[in-house]
């Protein structure tokens, strides 16, 4: 008697093992080992900009990280958090009056990653994953060269041997910040992160596969153990018990004013999930579904919420390394995992010993790629108008504050779009015999459909002004949908046109369209005049 097969996976867990080969065991391994060496000390770094202590980036490194890898459909993504999320949430927080300390993980963080994860929760049941992506890419460089700067400037105080955390004040107050840091400036601390910045650019630009993070804090650790960093007076970060994440329940005292900073850390968590997941696809990997990972995504911010991790998102760097050695399933995301666990667990103590600078270093590095220049030039050279876009969000970003700057941000992509969509579309043949056909290039609805009105007349009184016109065609092959606004505008032109002694006809509109036009007495009137084709 033969056994019954085993039942089968459901499609929406582990989708990234569909087809899995018994010989990429090794190579997932190897790439989780590596990613972890990454993400797990930048983690805890990203933590630091929002005053948060080093658990909170080791907790998202752990809850966010294992919900994506069971229902993420990116092979090599790794999820924790990154820079622009966490300075978004230090500025939320500073924002909404919440007082975050690097002693203990506010009730507060949990609710700001529960609305997150409600956010893009909502979005993924009014099947918006399309929609969010959107926001163009001169408004996005904005947001991060502004990230980028803020983030950069308000480490400075930390690589002076400060202990303040002035980033989610703003670009401004973290200038201020470094000015008053300078007098009082540990020149042991200095040197450390001098070393640390240069041996961080080292290893990036000549030995990339070379856990550079891990090696830094490595040897910052041993320098505070063996060399005496603690007697020159050198800032530890505050001590690491034992880091297991716990459930805890949110605080609803800030809920309200958490909110706006949440719906910007849920549209930019998405855009920098999406962005990366389709950066690092391979050719024969499964196309990337926008609302499976905007659910994918959501679901990490939810459970991970209840753990006090931060909003999570797909972070480039360890994803790169991840897909550079060689993953290829989430299996390597459990890996990840696993480390980021057995470090939280038992080297608690050894961790305490890495000094603030150190954190900074790996911050301070990490942000630096945001601004790019080179992005800058290619805008400058293509499209002054992108250009300005790009640098007006980066100014209100360093100004006004990144919360804004995400929100103008979506604002100019709307216009933009809008403006794009609202143009009008059509191509005017040229008259013969006194007759003409225009084309409709592109859909219409409310917004358009006066425009391309006025264009069709154009056209027409263009025609009539070098020969008689009697009739005008009008093709509507591409109007596959139809409303009432546009069956009168329709019903408004062909007055226009009789007015002018031409007479419309219309041709090729889909049947769906017609069905739903032929209810009006107009279009009847048009077809029982022979004028419909």
């Amino acid at each position: 008697m033969t056994s019954a097969p085993p039942a089968p996976r459901p499609s929406w867990l582990l989708p990234t093992l569909a087809g899995y080969r018994r010989a990429w065991i090794g190579r997932d391994v190897l790439a989780g080992l590596s990613a972890g060496a990454v993400v797990v000390p930048q983690a805890m770094a990203y933590a630091t900009i929002a005053n948060l202590p080093v658990e909170a980036g080791l907790y998202t490194a752990i809850v966010p990280m294992a919900v994506y890898a069971l229902l993420g459909g990116s092979r090599a993504m790794s999820v924790s958090t990154t820079s622009t999320i966490a300075t978004l949430t230090a500025t939320t927080f500073v924002s909404a009056g919440v007082v975050a300390n690097s002693d203990q993980i506010p009730r507060d963080l949990v609710t700001l990653t529960l609305l997150v994860g409600a956010a893009l929760l909502l979005a993924r049941l009014m099947r918006l994953g399309s929609l969010v992506e959107i926001i163009n890419k001169p408004t996005l460089l904005g947001i991060q060269i502004g990230v980028g700067a803020t983030v950069a400037v308000g480490q400075l105080p930390k690589l002076l041997g400060e202990t303040s955390a002035p980033t989610g004040g703003g670009f401004i107050h973290s200038i201020n910040a470094v000015i008053a840091a300078v007098p009082q400036a540990n020149p042991v601390t200095a040197i450390l992160s001098l070393v640390s910045v240069a041996a961080l650019f080292l290893f990036k630009r000549f030995l990339p596969r070379v856990p550079g993070p891990l090696v830094v804090v490595a040897a910052g650790i041993l320098l505070v153990a063996f060399g005496g960093l603690r007697d020159a007076g050198v800032e530890l970060i505050t001590p690491v018990g034992q880091a297991f994440p716990l459930p805890t329940l949110p605080s609803l005292q800030h809920v309200f004013q958490l909110i706006p900073g949440a719906l910007a850390i849920a549209v930019m968590a998405f855009l920098e999930s999406a962005a990366v997941a389709r950066g690092i696809r391979e050719l024969d990997d499964p196309r990337i579904d926008s609302n499976r990972e905007l659910f994918a995504t959501a679901a990490a911010n939810v459970v991970g919420g209840w753990f006090q991790t931060l909003p999570a998102a797909g972070g480039f760097s360890q994803s790169a390394v991840n897909k550079a050695a060689g993953a290829r399933s989430q299996l390597a995301s459990l890996v990840t995992v696993v480390l980021a666990l057995l470090i939280g667990l038992f080297l608690g103590p050894v961790i305490s010993l890495l000094p603030q600078a150190t954190l900074a270093a790996l911050v301070f590095v990490a942000v630096f790629g945001l601004v790019d220049v080179k992005d800058l030039v290619l805008l400058w050279r293509i499209s002054r108008r992108d250009f300005a876009i790009a640098m007006l969000t980066t100014v209100i970003g360093l100004t006004a504050g990144l919360l804004a700057a995400v929100g103008v941000g979506v604002l100019f992509t709307l216009i933009l779009v809008l403006s794009a969509l609202n143009r009008p579309r059509v191509r005017a043949e040229e008259a013969a015999d006194g007759r003409m056909t225009v084309v409709l290039l592109g859909p219409l609805y409310t917004a358009n459909v006066l425009a391309t009105e006025q264009s069709v007349l154009d056209a027409a009184d263009a025609a009539r002004a070098t020969a008689p016109l009697t009739e005008l065609t009008l093709d509507c092959s591409t109007l596959q949908d139809i409303s009432i606004t546009v069956i009168l505008a329709l019903r408004d032109l062909d007055r226009e046109l009789a007015g002018r002694d031409v007479r419309l006809r219309v041709r090729g509109l889909p049947s769906a369209a017609r069905a739903v036009a032929a209810r009006t007495p107009w279009f009847r009137s048009l077809e029982a005049g022979g004028r419909v084709e």
